[in-house]
């Protein structure tokens, strides 16, 4: 499902050229889970953003499902992204004028789906925000924006789902439920599952794991 032949991303700096990625091949199977794990300024966060089409390498390929992210323009990669890709952010990223309901729902009109609040309705049921559906954000608690993140990534039932510190902003025991709702949909779903995280437990539950330092990733 994703497969990454040496990727590379520099970036320009008053001192020159800074590798933040170097040389990094790796491969996901389609339904697999893996984590990324490692400090902070390792290039974590930047490879998931590479992964995602969110930003573009220097050099290498990244293969989502088939195809290539090097031969598609901005335009075709938000359409691929639109298709095929969920993403979770740290920082949640919902729209604070819009109830937990209308977040979810949002993508799904977007992407032109007829039943967008049913489809949205049910998954905030599935990480158990029934009885939260027209709260905004500010009302709810961390964990409880971090599962309407959890549910509007998941209501597209992406073929891919890219979380970076999912648990990152949870207490230990909220973090813990966020974990089994991640995995609960992921089995269910059998989308592929790729998490940048310092977490330990999360890394331990994924199939695979790779270390990142100093910009070059190896497996675990």
């Amino acid at each position: 499902m994703i497969k990454v032949s040496q990727l590379l991303k520099t970036v320009s700096t008053a001192d020159g050229e800074l590798e933040i990625l170097r040389g990094i091949d790796f491969e996901v199977p389609s339904g697999a889970s893996a984590a990324i794990v490692g400090a902070s300024g390792s290039g974590k966060s930047t490879l998931l953003g590479l992964l995602a089409g969110m930003d573009v390498a220097s050099s290498g390929k990244i293969w989502l499902d088939g195809e290539c992210l090097s031969d598609l323009d901005e335009d075709q990669r938000a359409r691929l992204r639109a298709e095929k890709v969920g993403f979770v952010f740290q920082s949640f990223q919902l729209l604070p004028a819009l109830t937990a309901l209308e977040n979810v729902m949002l993508p799904l009109e977007l992407a032109g789906m007829s039943d967008a609040a049913a489809t949205a309705e049910r998954f905030l049921g599935e990480v158990g925000l029934e009885n939260r559906l027209n709260h905004y954000p500010t009302t709810l608690s961390g964990g409880e924006q971090q599962r309407v993140a959890i549910a509007r990534a998941f209501a597209r039932q992406p073929r891919i789902l890219f979380a970076d510190e999912p648990t990152g902003n949870l207490d230990t025991r909220t973090g813990e439920r966020v974990i089994e709702l991640l995995f609960e949909l992921n089995d269910r779903i059998e989308t592929t599952l790729v998490l940048v995280t310092h977490d330990q437990r999360l890394a331990e539950r994924c199939q695979r794991c790779f270390n990142m330092s100093a910009g070059e990733l190896r497996e675990a």
